[in-house]
This record gives structure tokens, C-alpha cells and sequence, in this order.
């Protein structure tokens, strides 16, 4: 799955993975892929290793998992908005 993917195109590379999972299958699936964040880039990968959680019973829970283990400024400023006003 070598591949760069932008944070918005995390929910979809996610969901082509079976679910449930545990963090080794999903590390294993997810190796060679690139999350290019706001402050330089990140192997999705490493990301899941790092995680807290064993199991993912569906992408959207591996992708909240994602961002929590993400480092805040990788996902930008805190309170900053998206196009308001």
C-alpha cells in the first residue's frame, strides 16, 4: 500500500481494511503509507504502533485512534477554523 494520503483521505484508506482488527493487522495494512500532516509527514504505520488501543472494531474507531495519537500541531492550530466568516 505504498502510497502518500492527505488527513482528509484518512477515513477512506481506512475503511479498506477488514474489520475488526487488531493494532498488528492494521500496523501490517497500513505499512508504506505516508499521512502528509500541516507540519511535515507521518508513516500511518508508526502512528498505529503507537497507539493505546489493541483492537479496532471499525475504521471509524481506527481513525479516532489516528488523530488522538497524532501530535496536535501535526493537524493544525488549535481553534482554528475551517472557512467561517
Amino acid at each position: 500500500m505504498d502510497r502518500e494520503i492527505k488527513l482528509n483521505e484518512l477515513d477512506a484508506a481506512l475503511a479498506e481494511l477488514d474489520y475488526p482488527t487488531d493494532r498488528a493487522a492494521a500496523v501490517d495494512a497500513c505499512e508504506g503509507v505516508t499521512l502528509l500532516l500541516a507540519d511535515g509527514t507521518e508513516q500511518l504505520a508508526d502512528v498505529i504502533a503507537d497507539s493505546g488501543e489493541d483492537r479496532f472494531d471499525s475504521a471509524a474507531d481506527l481513525a479516532s485512534e489516528v488523530m488522538r495519537t497524532l501530535p496536535q500541531h501535526a493537524v493544525g492550530e488549535p481553534y482554528q477554523s475551517e472557512g467561517e466568516g
